[in-house]
């Protein structure tokens, strides 16, 4: 009953169906009511029942939702099938084909209060601005679409609040993205709600947050969760995002082998589910993976792979990631030229949103290069802007990073002869080295029943 629209509303549909199929008040009240209920319930001075809905549903050729709310029959099912092609769109890579349809089906949900679709849809228009690397509008529809789930259970409301999460770790706020993503798990572990999708997704989404931090028992700790619950997920691209991110942990520990398997089983899923962008990152990883074994062309072929599959259109943080990899990997195989000419275009390419990190690495292998073609000049200039960059970033994932660009240019002013200069930056690199961790993480979530 809390569904339908007013008695007036209801009463002018009424009266607006019948005229449009040419029925008198008779002929729509036969032969359960009277004329006269038709003309008051049509003006709107009384509250049709269920039971006089359904009979003048029938009577009109409408479906009893249509009547009672305005809401074209099947509508919440042709816009489930629409949001899942525009769903497709993005993972095929086409974030501006994806965002337009997003558009329009909010617009329709809108106009048609379903909140649950709407939700979806603002979801996915923040999927499609993390896509184009801009996380301040992802933020913006993700906490919309949480306002509209506000009523819902968590786990329907997990897909919003890890998106969100996943914005403010693109903008460098890696202790929030954790905090979210743990209060999640936190509620849903000790209320009972062990939803196995919703679980998967926020592990295997705090994964990458955990190990920027330099968390990473805690990201194995998450790893292993989500592998215990694969299992039992009924979306397969979970389970193919989980061991994408299981990965990342295995590479910090020097399980090379194991990680560039669960990359393998990654990307099988994403094929065989047509996801392109995801199937790049595996590509992307898998190169990582090769370049950190010193099989060069085999990274090459893959990083290269990786960078067809992803848009082009637009920046994307992916992509720029790729590149610097490529590059690294053309510089470590003697061919100078091929990546300074990459690197140069990264830069041109980078959002000033999200790029940072990726800056930085331009500019520090762009260093590598000049010192090596004995241009200290060159060399000394980018290693500065890219120490720079890391930070003005402010993340404390970025202190090895630091300290290894202080070693870089303390030795290249050593070489020099500039001793008072080398040591200078020495001195800075160690303490980016002993420098504490001012906030440390609370406590673990509590784990799942498994």
């Amino acid at each position: 009953m809390g569904d339908r629209d007013d008695r007036e509303v209801i009463g002018r549909r009424v009266q607006r169906l019948r005229a449009e199929r040419g029925m008198t008040q008779r002929q729509l009240a036969e032969p359960a009511y009277t004329p006269a209920y038709i003309s008051t319930l049509e003006a709107g001075r009384v509250r049709p029942s269920d039971e006089a809905l359904r009979h003048l549903a029938e009577r009109l050729g409408v479906g009893y939702d249509e009547l009672a709310t305005g809401r074209p029959a099947r509508l919440a099912t042709e816009l489930r099938l629409r949001l899942t092609g525009a769903h497709h769109a993005l993972a095929s890579g086409d974030a501006a084909l994806a965002a337009g349809e997003y558009a329009a089906l909010l617009a329709e949900a809108e106009a048609h209060g379903l909140e649950e679709e709407r939700a979806a849809a603002l979801t996915g228009l923040g999927e499609c601005a993390l896509e184009t690397g801009e996380p301040a509008d992802a933020r913006g529809y993700f906490e919309r679409a949480e306002e509209c789930l506000a009523g819902a259970p968590l786990p329907a409301r997990v897909p919003a609040l890890r998106g969100r999460a996943v914005a403010h770790q693109l903008a460098g706020e890696l202790r929030y993205a954790v905090h979210l993503m743990e209060s999640a798990l936190d509620e849903l572990n000790r209320g009972g709600l062990h939803d196995p999708d919703a679980l998967l997704l926020l592990y295997s989404g705090v994964i990458g947050p955990y190990m920027d931090l330099g968390a990473h028992a805690r990201a194995a700790e998450a790893a292993e969760f989500a592998l215990a619950l694969a299992p039992r997920a009924g979306d397969p691209a979970l389970v193919a995002r989980m061991h994408r991110s299981v990965a990342g942990t295995l590479l910090a520990e020097g399980r090379l082998a194991e990680a560039d398997a669960s990359l393998a089983k990654a990307a099988e899923l994403y094929r065989e589910l047509r996801l392109r962008t995801e199937l790049a990152n595996c590509h992307w990883m898998r190169g990582h993976v090769h370049a950190r074994n010193g099989e060069l062309a085999r990274a090459e072929a893959e990083l290269r792979r990786a960078l067809e599959m992803l848009p082009t259109a637009r920046p994307h943080h992916c992509r720029g990631r790729a590149a610097v990899e490529l590059a690294d990997v053309l510089r470590r195989d003697d061919r100078p030229e091929e990546a300074a000419e990459l690197l140069r275009s990264v830069l041109d390419g980078l959002s000033p949103r999200c790029g940072t990190p990726h800056a930085a690495g331009v500019h520090r292998l762009l260093g590598l290069l000049a010192e090596e073609a004995g241009d200290g000049g060159a060399a000394e200039e980018h290693y500065v802007r890219a120490l720079g960059l890391l930070e003005r970033g402010g993340s404390a994932s970025s202190a090895g990073e630091l300290a290894f660009l202080c070693r870089l240019l303390g030795d290249l002013r050593r070489r020099a002869g500039r001793t008072e200069a080398a040591m200078d930056a020495y001195r800075t690199g160690l303490g980016h080295c002993m420098a504490p961790d001012e906030t440390p993480l609370g406590p673990a979530p509590a784990p799942p029943p498994l």
